[in-house]
């Protein structure tokens, strides 16, 4: 039975190399001259260092325009709430999402469902795998997710006939 995979996973070799880039920008802007502005990465996690919460601001801004640019989409970035670390100096942790969690999950099986659609959607772990007899339905549940789930950045793959 032909099926397909709806998941929520960011490249991490772009990200990796938006990074890179944005630390390189920082390093040699005018504005952060003597400046420990940089991003660090730890697994899933980003880490942005300031010395004030405006330069904080503009690490963020760059760090984000260089996911742009490397088609990284800024969806997956879960920005939290800057904090002090010391003196003047700042950091705030973004997070990159990865798999489809259980909430969001429900959601797009309940869609589909809601929908009428001749396909059997289904929980695997951090993905949904939708399966049905006919590959015209299967391309209907993409076009509906893709028109009502905007606010994550859908994948799909492991499309089978």
């Amino acid at each position: 039975m032909p099926s397909f995979d709806i998941v929520l996973e960011a490249n991490m070799v772009e990200v990796r190399n938006a990074i890179d880039q944005a630390n390189k920008e920082v390093a040699n802007r005018f504005d952060f001259k003597g400046s420990d502005a940089r991003v660090e990465q730890k697994e899933r996690e980003l880490i942005a260092f300031a010395d004030d919460e405006f330069k904080l601001g503009q690490v963020r801004d760059v760090l984000f325009a260089k996911m742009a640019k490397r088609s990284v989409d800024v969806r997956f970035l879960d920005a939290g709430t800057p904090e002090k670390i010391g003196g003047d100096k700042m950091k705030q942790s973004i997070k990159v999402r990865n798999g489809i969690d259980s909430e969001l999950a429900r959601r797009v099986v309940r869609l589909i469902k809601d929908a009428r659609i001749k396909v059997t959607p289904s929980i695997q772990g951090e993905s949904v795998r939708v399966a049905g007899p006919k590959r015209d339905d299967l391309q209907a549940a993409i076009a509906l997710v893709r028109r009502e789930v905007t606010e994550f950045p859908l994948a799909f793959q492991n499309f089978r006939d």
